[in-house]
């Protein structure tokens, strides 16, 4: 199990009406098994690899109530993701703590709704990207990084 920030440390920020990770608790991490030249046999093969290197929910579930305590997260657990920043299908690492947090639902969101996934869409479209060669794969981790709410007008794939 992974070290995670102490209680109370983080801080969400919100843009553009999406809730945000903290950037000094969750900058991201990226995993060096994924370069540009090996997008083929990592993360573009046809299937298998994020499946392939995802952490067990029965690791990942403690994680996510340290990290919850981090952020202050008082929810419900069942409201809220905890989510790769940079998401495994772009390189993402799959157990670094700067690259998890617990993303909150979106604010006004009804409680008992469920996960937020309005960010999946945006990896899904980095993703594909990606894989056709419209984008490096660091643009697609910088950009979610930085904002993943503007990511695909900042590299002009909105």
């Amino acid at each position: 199990m992974q070290q995670q920030p102490a209680a109370g440390s983080c801080h969400y920020r919100v843009e553009h009406g999406e809730p945000l990770e903290d950037r000094k608790c969750t900058p991201g991490a990226i995993s060096p098994a994924v370069t540009q030249a090996n997008l083929k046999s990592t993360i573009c093969r046809k299937s298998g690899y994020t499946s392939g290197i995802r952490p067990s929910a029965y690791v990942t579930g403690k994680e996510k109530k340290l990290n919850a305590a981090s952020y202050g997260y008082t929810g419900r657990m069942d409201d809220a993701e905890y989510d790769h920043l940079i998401s495994l299908q772009l390189g993402g690492d799959p157990n670094d703590p700067r690259n998890l947090w617990v993303e909150p639902a979106d604010p006004g969101r009804k409680k008992g709704a469920g996960v937020n996934n309005k960010k999946d869409p945006v990896e899904t479209k980095l993703h594909t990207a990606v894989c056709k060669g419209q984008i490096t794969l660091a643009a697609a981790q910088q950009a979610i990084v930085t904002d993943w709410t503007i990511a695909l007008t900042t590299l002009h794939l909105s």
